[in-house]
Order: C-alpha cells, then structure tokens, then sequence
C-alpha cells in the first residue's frame, strides 16, 4: 500500500511560513547586529546562544543545555570545549555527582553577553525605529499571541513526547558547528 500524501491545509501553510519567518528573523538580527562582534571573536551563533543560557541560568549542568537546545550531549561539549578555550566558559564538578558538569560564565563570559545584549538591544531599537507604532503593537501583540499559545498547547506536549524529553521540533534546534567543516549544521535529531 503507497503511503498517503500529506494533505496540505491552511494551517501547514501559515505554520511553515511562520517557522521560516522566526528563523529569518532570528539569523538576520545575530548577522547584521552581533556579526562584528562575533566575527571578531571567532564565535559562531550555537555558542552565543549557550553564552545568553548560562547567563540566564547560571550553574546548569551540560546535560540541561543540550535538553534546552534539543541536541545531543556531545553537540554541548563540543561547543563548551570552544567556549572554554576562548575563556567564556568554565566547567566545574558537581557537588554531589562527579558525573555531572557545572556550567558557568567567567568574568570575560559575563563581560561579553553584557556587551552583546547592548548590541542585540540597540540594533532591535534602530529595527523598530523604521516601524509605525501600529506595526509595533500588532508585531508586539502577534508575538504574544504566539508565545501564549505555544505555552498551553497540549498537542505541543504530546509531540515532544514521542520525540523525546524536552526534544524542541526539528525547526527550533540549535544549529551547531560541524566540526569537520566549521559550518552550521541543525543539531542531532
């Protein structure tokens, strides 16, 4: 028996245009407003996204931040390992199970995330700045609405189930370094 086609609804649409929207979105404002910086760094988008985790949520272990970005362990390490050479990172031992890695921000670490949240933040206002305040409200308002909805969806918790605890959809992955290449890749499925 030939596999059924998928049949497209309005819904797969607006979700695949939405999806392409957020990480349009997303790799616009890292090149255009953290580019120089990182560039000048040596540091690639999966390793400032876990320079903003660690900020947010200091001492997590490394299994915690693979979990949050939905990629393997060894995805985290590799990336860890580039962000301890350059002296953001530090690796510690958990207290109660020598297993477990504790991830922190180092001075420099800190000093960095600062300077590219200043960055992040002076760039989105310039974006805004070239937006009617209608624009800024239905943008701010359409967001909201998405995040809310993203937060109560049961369905949303029933598929990252069968995907794997806390496994993000495909699309939302952190992309990591291919270590062969040095470029982008999606994290382990």
């Amino acid at each position: 028996m030939a596999p059924r086609a998928k049949k497209s609804t309005r819904w797969t649409t607006e979700a695949q245009q939405m999806l392409e929207l957020l990480n349009s979105l997303g790799s616009t404002i890292f090149r255009q407003l953290l580019w120089q910086r990182a560039s000048d760094l040596d540091l690639t988008y999966a390793q400032s996204q876990v320079l903003f985790r660690l900020a947010e949520h200091p001492s997590s272990h490394m299994g915690d931040v693979a979990k949050a970005f939905g990629v393997t362990l060894p995805a985290v390490t590799h990336i860890v390992d580039r962000l301890e050479e350059k002296g953001l990172v530090t690796r510690g031992d958990h207290p109660a199970d020598r297993r477990v890695y504790v991830l922190d921000l180092t001075r420099a670490g800190t000093a960095l995330v600062d300077d590219l949240e200043a960055i992040r933040l002076r760039g989105m206002e310039r974006v805004l700045a070239r937006m009617s305040g209608e624009d800024r409200r239905r943008a701010l308002t359409g967001l909201e609405a998405l995040v809310d909805a993203a937060s109560s969806a049961p369905e949303a918790v029933r598929a990252t189930s069968r995907r794997g605890a806390g496994a993000p959809p495909a699309e939302a992955r952190l992309e990591i370094e291919d270590t062969r290449t040095g470029r982008g890749r999606k994290g382990a499925r």
